[in-house]
């Protein structure tokens, strides 16, 4: 009974650490790059444990300090999902070397196991692309979890400029398929992009891949927007 006192108490205190971690990033520069969107998902807490969320919240604010001290000017406009050690950055910057020096710096945090890099140089869609994003995002949130075949907690979602990508762990194929149809069917979606793994099977793919894109074939390109859906190593 005192050893599992003693547990709790350990977890109790680790959570409280993590909270307090997340309400800092929010109060400091941290904050600044990455807006409200700070915590780590419940995706990597249920399949990698209590510490790998823990480690994945650690990645995130050693990445975002990088950034700021960089310049927060230069990465404002960026975002990361960590799962497992995957880090994925989306995003627009105005000069493709920012591009490349958002990553690399990404890459010198311990523990990063891979970056996935979808930053886009172009202009920012200014405040109503933004609006927009942020309401894609929403919908597609509330339709997985209102959605009883769908275990919404184990997916991150990320839009940028019309193009969602998804993140996590899905408990199977099935269920993967779903969340992509259900992402498809949202107005102003013009693509899909899933990172999505299945529940206990490894990273698929070969380190350094090309991506490959899965295009809708041209006659339907109006009626429905792409879907990429790769995997890769950690």
């Amino acid at each position: 009974m005192a050893i599992m006192i003693r547990f709790s108490s350990f977890r109790f205190i680790l959570v409280l650490c993590l909270l307090s971690l997340l309400c800092l990033n929010a109060c400091t520069g941290l904050g600044i790059v990455t807006g409200a969107a700070a915590v780590t998902g419940i995706a990597a807490a249920q399949e990698g444990g209590l510490k790998r969320a823990y480690n994945d919240t650690m990645i995130k604010a050693q990445i975002n300090d990088a950034w700021f001290k960089y310049d927060v000017d230069t990465f404002g406009k960026l975002e990361t999902t960590i799962n497992q050690g995957r880090v994925l950055i989306t995003g627009v910057v105005q000069d493709p070397e920012h591009r490349v020096e958002a990553v690399r710096l990404a890459w010198q945090v311990d523990g990063v196991q891979q970056v996935i890099n979808e930053i886009r140089v172009a202009e920012s869609a200014g405040i109503r692309g933004f609006v927009k994003d942020s309401w894609i995002t929403s919908k597609l949130r509330a339709n997985l979890t209102f959605d009883r075949g769908v275990q919404s907690v184990n997916y991150s979602i990320d839009t940028v400029q019309g193009i969602v990508y998804l993140m996590g762990v899905a408990q199977n194929q099935v269920e993967l398929n779903r969340v992509i149809e259900t992402a498809r069917t949202i107005k102003g979606v013009k693509q899909v992009v899933s990172y999505v793994k299945l529940a206990g099977e490894p990273l698929k793919g070969q380190e350094g891949q090309e991506e490959t894109q899965q295009d809708v074939p041209p006659e339907t390109q109006e009626s429905q927007p792409a879907i990429k859906d790769q995997y890769y190593n950690s």
